[in-house]
């Protein structure tokens, strides 16, 4: 068994090694080349589980390190019947191996895969000739007579460098059946795609390949671009459903999912958005533990205090809370309005030592303490808001938007922490994104973006960034486990760090750190969970659907098509005759450059638009076909 694997981090994802150690069973050598670098801890985790780790640069990607096991295996190849290829491309197995061996290994076949990819024509790559048939690169096993064979060693001698992706589709997948076949050996295919109703099965039908008894599952199906899986009604929620149900620990697909996709198209994908009842209580038995949760409550508006302690006493059980404030005479206002009230656990009151940064330096330096203590499982973040500065009806949206979509009622509060129950990887929790009111769609990075990309580098976080919004708790309130948020707590944060109160604004750390947890959490193998009542979800998704039917009234085709013409055409500023050009020109590059137009932006535009694949299932372009 030869098995490849990359991460960016250079380490190893659990999902890896359950997959290994399942593999392990149906192995008599478990061979792990790792391209790329590889922490001492994650070659201590392959080195249980497998019989030799090698290490080589990130060049050539999966097929030159398996030319390289083959190099290095040299005449040890020949003591083993059959060797497997392949990569951490996908999870598993989510079905058993070994019905999949015992079926295969009657196969007469020279060389197999667990999924091919037909004929196509003309070729989507280079828009002449034609794609060959050929199995599918993520999986191949090869038997004896093959790799002893002259032609064997003729293919890999002369196997071509591969600097890009499109190389590497090109010069090996989509060549190495036809290859083989041309010199006289037979192929053979586990869950053949003329079986299924597309032809790129592992992508589009996974869950019926699943229920036929096919361990793998790929990746693809949750990072791949959000719109392109809409168009083909591909439903991550719904795959997670079906792999869970067959027994699979779903914890381990979404924590590396945590790690490596943005966090705005993974709650696309897996669909993790939760609408919870505002009623009807959450049957629990006896011997579950009660989360141990505090409440963390910044109140600069002092006459808000008796409406924000209202909202976390639907918490269920007892609580802690702790209250901050910016100066001595609020906190005494606040104190008088708590001497009233009825505790359910300590209560501590705090006068910051300043209020730049507000909510979020009185989280990460006022609250430290409190995070890094161990005492509590769950932490709710809320402060006092009413952004009277954008107006009344704007400013209660937002303000009712948050509050009502964390704690709404008593039984609402109960499902929202049982999520944290049923799922040990869930690390932050928090209403959708705000538009009605704010211009928020489409523009949700506004000026942060570089800032945040810095501090990402600061504070070692490695998740990828959305391209568009960010996935982020704006209005920066949530609830979370502290263990989430670890990577922003232990920072050594100072108030002047936040610039002074001027400095709150976009581009400045505060607005910066309100859209980083997820990708905190992310980067520590938390995934985020945003949350509605059904109430508001009825008044968000009637709106937004009616807003984006008018956006999309104005150009032709599906989503992807529309947002590929826009992408394409660029920013159309403010409609001046200069914009005009420059988008005529960004969807007529020729042109441009015909004219001496300055069009690279353009250039990359239209070879994105080339590598999306065409309308039809059946027409899958390879570049999605390949081991992703």
């Amino acid at each position: 068994m030869v098995y490849t694997v990359w991460d960016r981090r250079g380490g190893i994802e659990d999902f890896v090694i359950h997959a290994l150690a399942k593999l392990r069973q149906h192995a008599d050598r478990v061979l792990v080349v790792v391209n790329g670098s590889l922490t001492p801890d994650g070659r201590a985790k392959l080195e249980a589980i497998c019989d030799e780790v090698l290490v080589r640069p990130n060049v050539g990607y999966d097929i030159w390190a398996h030319k390289h096991a083959i190099d290095h295996l040299g005449a040890d190849l020949e003591k083993f019947d059959e060797v497997v290829f392949t990569n951490d491309t996908w999870f598993g197995p989510v079905r058993e191996f070994g019905p999949l061996f015992d079926r295969m290994v009657r196969s007469a076949a020279d060389f197999w895969g667990m999924t091919d990819y037909p004929r196509e024509e003309p070729n989507p790559f280079t828009g002449s000739g034609a794609l060959p048939y050929h199995l599918q690169s993520y999986w191949i096993a090869v038997r004896r007579d093959m790799f002893t064979s002259e032609a064997w060693v003729g293919y890999w001698r002369d196997l071509p460098d591969m600097p890009e992706y499109r190389d590497a589709v090109l010069s090996h997948e989509v060549v190495f059946t036809e290859y083989f076949t041309e010199h006289g050996f037979t192929s053979d295919v586990a869950f053949p795609e003329s079986h299924y109703p597309t032809s790129h099965p592992a992508l589009f039908n996974a869950d019926l390949l699943l229920r036929d008894g096919c361990p793998t599952i790929k990746r693809r199906p949750f990072f791949h671009w959000p719109p392109f899986l809409v168009r083909h009604a591909v439903l991550g929620r719904w795959l997670l459903d079906e792999v869970r149900a067959y027994g699979f620990p779903v914890e381990l697909i979404l924590k590396n999912l945590a790690r490596t996709v943005e966090p705005r198209v993974l709650n696309a994908n897996a669909a993790l958005h939760d609408v919870l009842p505002t009623a009807g209580g959450i049957e629990q038995e006896a011997t579950v533990t009660p989360f141990r949760v505090v409440a963390l409550l910044h109140i600069f508006y002092a006459d808000m205090a008796g409406e924000m302690l209202d909202l976390v006493d639907h918490l269920p059980g007892p609580y802690d809370v702790v209250i901050t404030t910016p100066d001595a005479d609020k906190a005494a206002e606040i104190a008088e309005i708590v001497s009233h009230r009825e505790r359910r656990g300590d209560v501590d009151i705090r006068v910051l030592a300043s209020n730049d940064g507000r909510d979020q330096s009185a989280f990460l330096i006022g609250c430290k303490d409190v995070l890094v203590s161990g005492r509590y499982d769950l932490v709710v973040k809320l402060h006092s808001k009413k952004t009277p500065q954008d107006g009344f009806n704007v400013g209660r949206h937002f303000k009712r938007q948050q509050f009502e979509n964390l704690l709404a009622s008593p039984e609402y509060a109960a499902h929202l922490l049982a999520l944290f129950r049923e799922e040990s990887g869930l690390g932050i929790v928090y209403p959708p994104m705000i538009h009605i009111g704010y211009p928020t769609m489409g523009r949700g990075w506004w000026s942060n973006k570089p800032g945040f990309a810095d501090y990402c580098e600061r504070l070692g976080i490695s998740v990828p960034l959305d391209e568009i919004s960010p996935l982020a708790p704006f209005g920066s309130m949530y609830v979370a486990r502290p263990e989430a948020l670890r990577l922003l707590v232990e920072h050594d944060w100072s108030y002047s760090d936040f610039g002074g109160a001027e400095a709150y604004r976009d581009g400045g750390l505060a607005h910066i750190l309100e859209r980083m947890p997820s990708y905190a959490a992310g980067e520590l193998g938390y995934h985020t969970r945003t949350v509605s009542t059904p109430e508001y979800l009825s008044i968000s998704h009637t709106s937004m659907e009616f807003n984006l039917d008018h956006l999309a009234a104005t150009t032709s085709g599906d989503m992807v098509d529309r947002i590929m013409f826009l992408k394409q055409a660029g920013y159309v500023g403010s409609g001046r005759p200069g914009d005009f050009v420059r988008m005529y020109f960004g969807l007529h590059p020729r042109v441009g450059r015909l004219l001496g137009w300055s069009v690279d932006w353009a250039v990359r535009a239209r070879h994105a638009v080339r590598r999306l694949p065409s309308r039809g299932a059946r027409r899958m372009s390879s570049s999605d076909a390949w081991t992703g």
